[in-house]
């Protein structure tokens, strides 16, 4: 394959990647955020966790893929990125770092002053997820991928972003819960509405994002030589079907509705 080639494969594999990490890491971190509002005591909350409990160490693989695929093919952007925008990317990764470790601590010890402080981990790393990647989507948005988004702009770009966070954790919600936290996720989709189909609209638009971002971006300017892409770009073709499949057969095991809360 010539360069012209591997870049243009390079290109589609980042925007797959950062488009399905949106679509489905979306889900969960909205989930996140709205545990307190879908579940209003300590079993509803664990019912919340489990919904997604199965499905989101499997969704951040989609991101560490997509930023591998940055650094490795796309070095000098990934170095201004990195710089420009330190400041938004030091609570992103904050608050990547709380949610996981509420997700993974609020079963390990015993005691409901435990489960709470893990629980407003969970949700408070969820919002601050969600806000940073629409102040670093304002950034991008705006042109200025060197530099952190400011003013009425980075503000309400953020809020945006956050609000669909949490539609399209309705959706997901509204698919996998019962009871008492299924009748508030449906507040979104109305008692005559279906939930995949709300799911689907909110998971277009989450993959829209990163896709309208990556336009204002000079990928192809930016990427690696021909000889680093030649060894990257082969290889990823490889894992991506892997990645995929392994993706589906999660989805399609815990495909149900949950009826009772897991370890979380």
């Amino acid at each position: 394959m010539d360069t012209s080639t591997l870049e243009t494969l390079s290109v589609g594999l980042l925007a797959f990647f950062t488009a399905g990490y949106f679509v489905l890491g979306g889900a969960d971190i909205g989930t996140g955020m709205l545990a307190p509002f879908l579940g209003r005591g300590d079993a509803e909350r664990r019912l919340v966790l489990t919904s997604f409990a199965p499905f989101f160490l499997g969704n951040e693989v989609w991101l560490v893929a997509a930023a591998g695929l940055l650094i490795g093919c796309f070095p000098e952007l990934e170095g201004e990125l990195l710089s420009g925008q330190f400041a938004v990317v030091v609570p992103l990764l904050a608050g990547w770092v709380v949610r996981d470790a509420g997700l993974w601590l609020r079963g390990r010890a015993g005691g409901s002053r435990w489960r709470a402080v893990c629980d407003g981990a969970v949700v408070c790393g969820s919002w601050a997820v969600a806000l940073s990647w629409g102040w670093l989507l304002a950034g991008l948005f705006t042109g200025s991928a060197g530099s952190v988004a400011t003013g009425p702009v980075a503000v309400l770009t953020s809020l945006a972003v956050a609000a669909l966070f949490a539609a399209h954790g309705l959706g997901f919600a509204a698919m996998r819960l019962t009871g008492d936290p299924y009748a508030r996720a449906r507040v979104l989709v109305g008692r005559s509405g279906r939930p995949w189909q709300t799911f689907a609209l909110t998971g277009t638009l989450m993959a829209a994002l990163p896709l309208l971002a990556g336009l204002t971006l000079p990928l192809t300017e930016s990427a690696a030589d021909g000889t680093t892409l030649a060894f990257l770009v082969p290889a990823l073709l490889v894992v991506t079907p892997l990645l995929v499949a392994v993706q589906a057969w999660t989805w399609r095991t815990f495909r149900h509705r949950v009826t009772r809360p897991s370890y979380i």
